[in-house]
């Protein structure tokens, strides 16, 4: 019996036997089950970040916040069992803490502040260590989460806030927490952000084979997208062919001649001398059709043999090279996030603390901007790939820092460039949560926008029509810092039909992030400039040049 190998190049990847897969099984595959049982048309698990395809928004967010606080913060025991365990890093830290809390002197005070930063993330890089154990108790997770060290220095009022949070993940949408993003890259589930090159250790064989699944799915992605293509081609084929004869069995009535019908005539007669080439291109376009199903096959054999090899690694030894390599990741974003002046103590505190329940970057916060925000730049999280739009939501990384700026930290997978979701990062503590969610999706359309145009990237698109813009205006500065404030003028102001954008970024915006049709329709008769952008779209769309 003839076997059907392993893709060669995932193969050699994995340095391992071939895996083989008999030709009767997976021809048995129905059509149907082709795209059904594909890892990136699955349904969406945030824990696995998989991509619906077929979800068009998020959902409205039902639910905020727990009706019943929790008892967590109210345990005079919450701050030993934060520190138990860790060694000197903890020892350390609560001798710091406790020098800083009783310290009267500004100038030492302000010592010990710099002190506790480095002493907090030491420990809590071991604390990221051990969130994929069992034993890993339910107060450290919340200490990683939201920086609650000691519940004392906050109010009860504030206690009381944080105490109603819900914890679970309840709307299926790839936004997490700090120790939920760690021990999902512990067990493998997603791979280690991207740094200028972490090498994965051989035993951590979970995330060596997420990376190689991630790339036969773009593979897969890339092939199904084809196919799709193919298919409907072939569907116009039939249905003009269908056409042609209908036109050609159809004669007028014969005057003066009962139950008589006319000849054929001229065209009739050149739509039959033409239905051969028709019908030996229909054929050619089945020939193809199904080398693309044979292909999608082969890569879904790939993907499904790589997804056993990740659940079966994924039981094995945790990957705590990758989440040791991510916490120093973590730590980078953290500082980014606060800016060089901006406030570092990591530490959450009543003196910092100040953000509201709807101000607070929780989850359900976070996914109610990214509603709106899409509700307005309506293809905000959309991709092309082979003139196809595709709706992929990033990673949404909550970081509990008192920071003011959301930023992109990669706008893909580099091993998945098709299909893989983008990472971005929001402060919880932010003075306005909907400029840190705005300043983040900015970057992200900037970064998606610029490795799209790729070496073209200052002369075509988004990117490339506002750097000949700001290069005309002879401004100075950071071009993609000049964007994202753009940016924020274009979703804040401009949607509402403020003015403050020039005219020919307007325009830019118009173009390549339009707004969603209903806000069009709002801004329409609100100015002759309005109009006139309008009047482009319709002139584009009667030239099939938009």
């Amino acid at each position: 019996m003839d076997d059907v190998l392993i893709d060669p190049e995932l193969a050699a990847l994995l340095d391992d036997t071939p895996v083989e897969i008999t030709k009767s099984s997976s021809s048995s595959i129905k059509r149907s089950d082709l795209f059904a049982s594909s890892v990136e048309a699955s349904s969406g698990d945030a824990k696995d970040g998989n991509v619906d395809l077929s979800v068009t928004a998020f959902k409205p967010v039902e639910k905020f916040f727990e009706e019943k606080p929790s008892k967590i913060y109210d345990s005079p025991d919450y701050y030993k069992k934060v520190l138990s365990g860790e060694g000197d890093s903890s020892n350390r830290l609560h001798g710091l803490l406790s020098k800083y809390l009783s310290c009267k002197d500004p100038k030492d005070r302000g010592i010990f502040r710099q002190q506790i930063i480095s002493a907090y993330w030491d420990f809590m890089s071991s604390v990221a260590l051990k969130l994929a154990s069992p034993d890993c108790c339910t107060e450290k997770k919340m200490a990683l989460r939201y920086a609650i060290l000691l519940p004392s220095l906050l109010t009860p009022e504030q206690k009381n806030l944080f105490a109603t949070i819900i914890t679970e993940n309840t709307s299926g949408e790839p936004v997490y927490y700090l120790d939920e993003w760690f021990e999902a890259i512990s067990k493998g589930r997603i791979n280690p952000s991207s740094t200028d090159e972490v090498k994965t250790s051989r035993k951590d064989d979970s995330a060596r084979f997420v990376q190689l699944l991630n790339k036969a799915q773009g593979k897969l992605q890339s092939a199904e997208n084809l196919l799709r293509a193919k298919s409907s081609e072939r569907l116009r084929a039939e249905e003009d062919i269908k056409k042609r004869i209908d036109s050609i069995f159809q004669h007028e009535p014969l005057a003066g001649f009962s139950g008589v019908r006319t000849g054929f005539t001229e065209v009739q007669k050149r739509s039959m001398s033409e239905l051969s080439d028709q019908m030996k291109k229909l054929m050619s376009l089945d020939k193809e059709l199904n080398g693309f199903i044979e292909d999608c096959r082969a890569a879904e054999s790939d993907v499904r043999i790589l997804q056993q090899k990740v659940a079966a690694s994924g039981g094995g030894e945790a990957n705590l090279s990758g989440v040791s390599a991510e916490f120093d990741t973590i730590r980078q974003m953290a500082k980014m996030t606060c800016g060089r002046q901006g406030n570092h103590f990591p530490v959450l505190t009543r003196e910092y603390f100040h953000s509201s329940q709807r101000e607070i970057g929780i989850r359900e916060n976070v996914l109610e901007t990214l509603r709106w925000i899409e509700s307005v730049d309506v293809e905000a999280f959309c991709r092309v790939y082979k003139s196809q739009l595709n709706r992929i939501p990033p990673f949404v990384i909550l970081i509990p820092s008192y920071g003011d700026s959301g930023f992109c930290w990669e706008p893909f997978d580099r091993y998945n460039r098709v299909t893989s979701r983008g990472r971005i990062a929001i402060p919880m503590y932010a003075k306005s949560l909907k400029v840190a969610v705005l300043s983040a999706v900015a970057d992200l359309r900037w970064q998606v926008a610029k490795e799209k145009a790729s070496y073209y990237w200052m002369e075509e698109g988004l990117t490339g029509n506002y750097y000949q813009w700001f290069q005309s205006k002879k401004l100075k500065g950071d071009l993609k810092e000049y964007f994202i404030n753009d940016y924020l003028l274009w979703m804040l102001k401009e949607s509402e039909g403020i003015q403050k954008l020039d005219k020919e970024v307007r325009g830019i915006f118009w173009r390549y992030m339009p707004f969603a049709k209903e806000v069009k329709e709002k801004l329409k008769p609100r100015a002759l400039v309005y109009q006139e952008l309008c009047q482009r779209d319709l002139n584009r769309e009667m030239s099939d040049g938009y």
